[in-house]
């Protein structure tokens, strides 16, 4: 069984796809209860499932962009999982995980941008053709909305966050872990490493070298 998380988002995403289908799914949005809630839904998921940890063989995990910590639950939990049973661990990006959902949900006949709230006043954002396999025209990037000057559709919390800025913004607004798992076993969703990506550095950074009291 495969096992599908995304925390990049306030949302806390998890399914179970058994190789043909998705076998449960559970989200729960929560900006500031990632480290409570993800162990939880997790074993809440795999119960739905029928399952245990020790009938997982592959785990993928949203790799953002998102916000240090709530991505860093997801990624260190996904890891962790993977070292523990000995199984291998992927990434998405969590964008390509909002435009698999655009496509299998509207089918928008025009390119299309997805966006997700990076707090700032900024947005994470890519743009992709609207066809499978999901192809990323340009992105990710983290900008102010009114720099990217997109007026075509739009998809995510971003876009509906800044839905001035983007006039036919629309749902959905986060990564679905189902969609995910799906769209991973299908192998419509490009994979990469389970590393953060941030797009900007963290708030928090090492001090610098104390300045002399005192000069000459």
């Amino acid at each position: 069984m495969l096992l599908a998380l995304d925390t990049s988002t306030p949302a806390i995403t998890v399914a179970v796809h058994d190789g043909t289908d998705v076998r449960a799914a559970l989200t729960t949005v929560d900006r500031m209860r990632h480290g409570e809630l993800l162990g939880p839904t997790i074993a809440k998921v795999l119960a739905e499932a029928g399952g245990t940890p020790a009938d997982l063989t592959r785990i993928v995990v949203g790799t953002g962009p998102g916000p240090f910590t709530g991505l860093r639950v997801g990624l260190v939990t996904a890891r962790a999982l993977s070292d523990a049973l000995g199984i291998p661990v992927d990434g998405v990006c969590s964008l390509d995980i909002l435009a698999a959902a655009v496509i299998a949900e509207r089918a928008p006949g025009e390119p299309f941008l997805v966006a997700t709230d990076a707090r700032r006043k900024e947005v994470y954002w890519a743009t992709y053709q609207p066809v499978e396999p999901i192809t990323r025209l340009d992105g990710p990037h983290v900008t102010k909305p009114a720099d990217i000057a997109w007026t075509g559709p739009a998809f995510g919390a971003g876009a509906l966050q800044y839905s001035g800025e983007f006039p036919q913004a629309g749902a959905p607004e986060f990564p679905d872990a189902a969609v995910l798992a799906a769209a991973v076993v299908r192998g419509v969703v490009p994979v990469r490493p389970a590393e953060p990506q941030y797009l900007r550095r963290p708030d928090a950074v090492p001090p610098g070298p104390r300045k002399p009291v005192l000069q000459g």
